[in-house]
């Protein structure tokens, strides 16, 4: 454990912070976040109507590269209707993998659909290219332009990758073989804002892609989420579905189908767009910290989780792959006791009593990442 005592004091000295709770990754509010949230108070628009809304979505396009972006109240709203706007319905099957944060498989059965989970890359951490051929070879037939399991029937109705802790995966290949099976992607790209794939931003890959504002990722709202895509019908049907699908009027209450409630506050958005500001910072002073991380671990022989080839990753949250669960769990407890917030990477989903009757595969990466990582103080370092 001497290497991990050693790494503790590592990043008290990077944080100048020699005692006390270090978190493993807490805002920073060092711009214009008071200014833009006490003038949206002032301009009285303080939900879904206002100024800082538009803005927010404006500044998501700049950043990305999509032609267009939809406000919404937290990131797993946005990957809930971007499933819906690319064609899932109930009772169909939603590929993607099995080592995620939960809101990707609940917002795939929000829908009504069943989750189908496949294995991940160890580079990555995200959805195997490999994996998602082999099931799709095995299973997989196209009918009339649309793709079915053959072991139950089902529609193929999606393929959903996640970019996990910011590190983009190897999205060429999805994308490649979900063409060839007339499947749309739905990117979750949830963690990865300001991460980039071959010099193009995640999440705008697939048809859409969905983000998170939550507290804890790089720049945050409190709450928040965001859709692009560059198809403008989905992108107009996507805030028309999230604005409860109220048809405009000046004064008149008609709706036109079963909508939802989920577009952004101004008051979350004044606050989204003074972090966005900063975001290119945020990304270049986190991918410093990594970087010195990772040569620290290089000299203490602990394997640090570095970007996949081709990438440029937001370097979200850190990450440690151990040798195996019984060092894990002795590192996190180390590492806890000392005042130093670390975590696990999340349970299998396919482990939780809901998701348990749910498809996967060996799951043999997945099962070996869980085994193993361990995630470490992550915030800007100011």
């Amino acid at each position: 454990m001497e290497k991990f005592k050693k790494l503790c004091s590592f990043i008290r000295e990077a944080y100048s912070a020699p005692e006390g709770f270090i978190p493993l990754h807490e805002p920073r509010f060092i711009g214009n976040e008071k200014t833009y949230v006490n003038d949206a108070i002032d301009s009285t628009f303080v939900s879904s109507v206002g100024e800082y809304v538009n803005r927010f979505e404006e500044i998501m396009c700049e950043i990305t590269g999509a032609k267009y972006a939809v406000a919404t109240v937290n990131g797993t709203s946005a990957l809930q209707v971007a499933l819906l706007l690319a064609g899932v319905e109930s009772g169909d099957e939603v590929i993607t993998q099995g080592l995620s944060f939960i809101a990707t498989a609940n917002a795939i059965s929000y829908c009504g659909a069943q989750a189908v989970f496949l294995d991940v890359d160890k580079t990555t951490m995200g959805l195997s290219p490999a994996a998602l051929k082999s099931f799709l070879e095995d299973y997989a037939q196209l009918k009339d332009g649309v793709c079915y399991n053959t072991k139950t029937g089902k529609k193929l109705a999606a393929i959903v990758p996640m970019h996990t802790f910011g590190h983009p995966v190897d999205i060429d290949s999805i994308i490649t073989i979900a063409k060839e099976y007339n499947i749309p992607v739905v990117e979750d790209a949830a963690e990865s804002l300001g991460s980039y794939y071959k010099k193009q931003h995640t999440g705008t890959f697939g048809v859409l892609g969905a983000f998170s504002f939550n507290g804890n990722k790089t720049v945050t709202c409190g709450g928040g989420g965001a859709i692009v895509t560059n198809d403008m019908a989905l992108a107009e049907k996507a805030k028309h579905m999230t604005t409860t699908a109220k048809v405009p009027h000046p004064y008149e209450y008609t709706h036109d189908m079963v909508g939802f409630n989920f577009r952004m506050p101004n008051l979350n958005a004044a606050m989204a767009c003074a972090q966005l500001e900063k975001l290119e910072e945020f990304v270049d002073n986190k991918r410093a910290w990594a970087k010195s991380l990772s040569g620290f671990c290089l000299e203490n022989d602990i394997d640090f989780i570095t970007e996949p080839q081709g990438t440029e990753s937001n370097y979200w949250l850190n990450a440690l792959c151990l040798v195996n669960r019984e060092q894990r769990n002795g590192v996190l407890e180390f590492m806890n006791k000392q005042g130093v917030m670390c975590r696990p990477i999340w349970t299998l989903l396919f482990k939780m009593p809901m998701y348990a009757h749910c498809y996967r595969d060996e799951q043999i990466n997945s099962q070996c990442l869980e085994d193993r990582i361990v995630n470490i103080p992550s915030s800007v370092i100011i």
